[in-house]
């Protein structure tokens, strides 16, 4: 394992998606906080990711600016859970920001959200991905939120409980037309409690290690979803997490690289720790 003398590592896991991979590093190649390392992990079948020009281009462009790149062939594919947990092995920063790659973030945002985990001290602060194809769809009947007050601590949830419809916040663009109506501007960022956030999550690195990771993943088929969602879920019952808004993370829209989602992982494997004692015992 590489060392890294930066206070984040952006865990990048991708596959087929040369153009938009360019697109996602072209963003951090603008962002305003500069203490980050970038670790890409690509389980391309065909040709990698790493021999195309565009991709090329920025991984230079980053070394060059001082933001040191770390790049891995990982293959054979052996479902996210795994690819994440091979990411997380590689992560020696304090904090690791988990972005997918197909996810366009406005300058400021890993500034932001690193203020605030530094100020919070939870497991995780996330900026959910706005969908603008869906910018005329408003939907107020999906735009609940519910604002933290004081500081964030743990909280328990479950696919089974009223707090999992917090989800419909992040659908479509609901969390940029709260954004809009709220008038919300970037110096006045509020948290706000979330069932999980996909695509752009900060972790506190020895947190999210402290309720295993990522390390479930063998007792998953390869074909599975939701492993994001199930790791977050942990960190947020022990140690906290939040979202942030206003976000500043785009998703790019392309078609999902995982069709088969029968295999959802926080349906299918514990979440709290009392269950996860009692289940190994």
């Amino acid at each position: 394992m590489g060392s890294s003398a930066c206070m984040v590592d952006v865990l990048i896991p991708t596959c087929d998606r040369p153009c938009a991979l360019a697109v996602t590093l072209a963003g951090l190649h603008a962002q305003s906080f500069r203490d980050f390392r970038v670790v890409l992990s690509d389980q391309s079948e065909l040709q990698s990711a790493f021999e195309q020009s565009e991709v090329q281009a920025l991984l230079r462009i980053l070394n060059a600016g001082g933001r040191p790149v770390a790049t891995f062939r990982h293959l054979p594919r052996r479902g996210l859970a795994e690819q994440r947990a091979f990411l997380l092995s590689q992560a020696t920063a304090p904090y690791c920001l988990f972005l997918d790659d197909d996810v366009m973030l406005e300058p400021d945002t890993l500034e932001r959200l690193y203020q605030v985990i530094r100020a919070q001290r939870c497991g995780f602060v996330g900026s959910a991905l706005h969908g603008l194809s869906f910018i005329d769809d408003v939907r107020p009947h999906q735009q609940d939120i519910e604002f933290w007050e004081g500081r964030v601590v743990p909280e328990a949830v479950s696919p089974d409980g009223p707090a999992w419809e917090r989800h419909h916040l992040h659908s479509a663009a609901n969390l940029f037309h709260v954004e809009r109506r709220l008038g919300l501007q970037k110096n006045e960022a509020r948290l706000y409690r979330v069932a999980w956030i996909g695509g752009c999550v900060l972790f506190d690195t020895e947190k999210l290690r402290a309720v295993g990771g990522f390390d479930f993943w063998p007792a998953l088929p390869c074909e599975h979803c939701g492993e994001d969602v199930l790791a977050q879920l942990r960190v947020m019952e022990r140690f906290g997490g939040c979202g942030m808004i206003p976000s500043g993370a785009y998703h790019l829209e392309l078609p999902t690289t995982v069709p088969q989602r029968e295999v959802d992982a926080p349906r299918v494997l514990p979440i709290s720790e009392c269950d996860r004692v009692a289940r190994d015992a």
